[in-house]
Formats: C-alpha cells, structure tokens, sequence
C-alpha cells in the first residue's frame, strides 16, 4: 500500500481524523513489521480548543503540533503510558489527531509480547495499549511518518460505517463531537465519551 503523502496530513484536523480510519499505522521495530488498520481517532487543535495542548499556546512539550504536518507528536500522560498523534495543517497552526485504537494485522506475536496480553481484541484499544503493542515511546516525537522507516502510515481500504462522539476522558471542548471511530468493530477502545455518542 502507498503511504499517505504530506498533503493528506495538511488539512482540517477532524477531517483529517476521519480519514485516517480504515489507514494502516505501521511500525518497524528491529527488521520486524508490526501494523494494524486505524480503528479510532481524536482530532485536537488549536487555541480555540480547551481539551488542546495548544491552548494556551506553545510549549516545549507540544513543539510538534506547531510545526509541519505528517510528524509524530509523542506525550506521556498521567505518569502512566505514552500517546500517538500525527500533526496536522499549516506549520504555525496546532492540530494533531491521536491515535485511540487500531485492528492489530501483522506482527501480532510481537505485540503479544509486548503487552504481556493474549487477547488480540485487547492488544491497541485505547492509545496507552496502543503505545505499549506497538513499542512507541518519545524518542519517536518529532518523527517525520511520510519518510520515516520507523513508523509510518498507509493508505489502507475504506473505513465503512463511521461513528461520531465527543473524545474520551475531556473535561473540557466536551461540545466538540470530534471523536472518529469505526462502528460496529470490536477493535475500539471502551474509552467512555464525555458526552452520548451520535451518528454522523
């Protein structure tokens, strides 16, 4: 499958979101290939979004949603595990779209391994599992997916019927209804929005 080019990455972050379901994130660890079809995302952006690292402007810790689109922004949250986004728009305009779950394909073993879990239902449902299947810590912030060998995305197939909620776990920008998921998979994450669920 070809990758996603730069120009996928340099549009409006929920679009950009939406589109990424039915992609292929894939991560290349020590000759090995490990991938899953994205399954779930959040899109964030911008100092008009209270849930946004961005809002209240830039930081050392989110250098990466300020620059190019098609980086990984790499975060550790909560003391606890770490989370993917791939950056978004213009360079100069935040906006990052994080990766909640995906339906494990290649290298499933590995991921087994890496989590220390059987199920593959549960391997990378929520972006803490996610991290942890696919061996992504900070020393991939900044990566850039359109040419890395590390990690990257590709084109995939289409997502089918898409779901739309508020995004998981914000006390805050809870109106913003820019949670993405593919309905009816058993790959996505139980992560509870903050407000009910609705259709597109």
């Amino acid at each position: 499958m070809p990758r996603r080019p730069r120009s996928f990455f340099e549009r409006y972050t929920p679009d950009v979101a939406r589109g990424l379901l039915g992609s292929r994130l894939v991560r290349v660890l020590r000759g090995a290939r490990m991938s899953g079809v994205i399954v779930e995302t959040e899109a964030y952006r911008g100092s008009r979004d209270p849930a946004s690292h961005a809002f209240r402007g830039r930081t050392g810790r989110n250098e990466a949603m300020f620059g190019p689109a098609g980086h990984a922004y790499v975060y550790f949250t909560m003391g606890v595990h770490y989370c993917l986004n791939v950056t978004t728009e213009g360079e100069g305009t935040p906006g990052a779209v994080l990766i909640r779950a995906v339906q494990p394909e290649e290298g499933v073993g590995i991921m087994r391994k890496n989590r220390g879990v059987d199920d593959v239902l549960r391997l990378a449902a929520g972006p803490g599992n996610l991290t942890r299947a696919l061996d992504i810590g900070r020393a991939l912030n900044g990566e850039d997916l359109v040419r890395s060998d590390r990690i990257f995305i590709e084109a995939g197939a289409r997502a089918g019927a898409i779901g739309v909620s508020s995004r998981v776990g914000v006390a805050s920008g809870r109106s913003f209804k820019w949670r993405f998921f593919v309905k009816g998979n058993p790959f996505v994450s139980k992560g509870r929005p903050s407000l009910p669920s609705q259709n597109p």
